[in-house]
């Protein structure tokens, strides 16, 4: 599917997320990217600090290719810390996604992990220029502007409060705070509804939103699809969508779809039954709160520029015409050096880096599938592309870089001799 022709959605799910339940939504979802398989990836940073992490991978992975029909690809992103090469891998799987999946962990380990990263302008991007973004469980308490740190709460102990998050729907008129698990009953003879938090702490909670803001409640095995392009927000499963504010609620069963501003209105009438109609206030509001986790830049003369050379290599890769991609990915080389001339204080630089360092990766796994014997010739300009900027880097003492390059090399079973007349490489 061509990129401009992509759709733009955000699915809120609030648990179930790899349950028999969730597939139906997930096979829709990807129904709307075209013909399978569509470039799929699942972000494992929420639980990424658990011991069964792996494991908690390769049931998803099956969860994906048996019940969905759709394979995926970890892009594993555990730890911000992480081995470069692993860390430029998860990234360049991510951006070259157009479903991109998260689900269960911790929401407070998550968006310390993302925070300063790549991952907030990725998803972000996604909802802005094309793609389908599913966050459920902990990922989903993320989106909002304000975030539960619910294992913190819940089992530590520790006082109501938010932290920052992304805040990808403010943009669009949806200052919210998700809370997904809305209608959990697991306590029994205690009260666990909303995440854990039980009534009394969501009140709590509530009042410390800043005025306008409000609660969105997703109920277990429920989705909530917003769909940017057309504007609408669908309920889909077998529970209910709720909107909280100012104590009051309005709830919106499955099947239901009305116009994306109608949850903000819902949120409006609410605040005006109970006697508020101004907002909420904010004068109970968490002065501790850090700033939002930073999402998507308006797109400037080099995002552009940059976006129009991955759109190419995208499609020469997908054609086979290597040769050319490696063209392309030589043309992302030299446009970052010229803008890096004028960079006018921005991250734009920082950003189309992280988009040829995509190009990179994606080459080295084309190289990994090659029939390594019998492609010598089919290799060697990807592998001379990959030489050719491990010199540069070297010539520039950026090290890190050239290691990475060799590494990635390494990987893909190709061997670098470094010798008094230059490089050469085997396979």
């Amino acid at each position: 599917m061509n990129p401009m022709d992509l759709p733009r959605v955000l699915a809120i799910m609030g648990s179930g997320e790899t349950a028999p339940t969730m597939a139906r939504v997930h096979r829709m979802l990807f129904g709307r990217l075209g013909r399978s398989p569509v470039p799929a990836v699942l972000l494992d940073t929420p639980y990424g600090f658990q011991e069964n992490a792996d494991e908690i991978t390769a049931r998803a992975l099956d969860y994906f290719r048996e019940n969905v029909g759709n394979p995926m690809l970890p892009a594993s992103f555990r730890r911000a810390d992480a081995d470069p090469l692993q860390h430029a891998t998860a990234v360049a799987r991510a951006r070259e996604a157009q479903y991109l999946f998260a689900g269960p962990g911790s929401p407070s380990y998550a968006l310390a992990q993302w925070r300063g990263s790549e991952v907030p302008s990725i998803v972000a991007d996604k909802l802005e220029l094309g793609g389908i973004v599913v966050f459920a469980s902990a990922a989903a308490l993320t989106l909002g502007s304000h975030t539960v740190p619910v294992y913190e709460i819940y089992k530590v102990g520790e006082a109501p409060h938010w932290l920052a998050g992304l805040d990808l729907l403010s943009a669009v008129g949806l200052p919210i705070a998700v809370i997904p698990h809305y209608d959990n009953a697991e306590g029994g003879s205690h009260d666990t509804r909303f995440c854990y938090l039980g009534e009394s702490r969501l009140a709590v909670l509530e009042r410390l939103l800043p005025a306008g803001h409000f609660v969105l409640g997703i109920d277990s095995h429920t989705a909530l699809v917003l769909d940017l392009i057309a504007g609408t927000a669908s309920v889909l499963g077998v529970g209910s969508v709720t909107v909280r504010a100012d104590g009051r609620s309005e709830v919106f069963a499955s099947g239901t779809t009305l116009p994306l501003a109608g949850l903000g209105d819902a949120a409006a009438r609410l605040r005006s039954a109970s006697g508020n109609a101004g907002a909420l206030t904010a004068a109970g509001a968490d002065a501790d709160l850090q700033a939002p986790v930073t999402g998507a830049a308006t797109r400037t003369p080099l995002d552009l520029e940059v976006r129009e050379l991955e759109a190419r290599f995208d499609e020469q890769l997908t054609t086979g015409r290597v040769p050319e991609a490696v063209r392309t990915t030589l043309a992302m080389d030299h446009l970052i050096l010229d803008w890096s001339r004028d960079t006018d204080g921005t991250d734009d630089i920082d950003r189309a880096r992280q988009a040829f360092q995509s190009l990179i990766v994606r080459l080295g796994e084309r190289a990994t599938q090659a029939d390594v014997a019998g492609a010598t010739d089919r290799l060697a300009p990807l592998v001379e592309l990959l030489i050719d900027l491990r010199g540069r880097a070297r010539a520039s003492r950026d090290f890190r870089q050239a290691d990475w390059i060799r590494d990635a090399l390494g990987d893909a079973g190709i061997e670098l001799r470094d010798g008094p007349d230059g490089t050469t490489w085997d396979a």
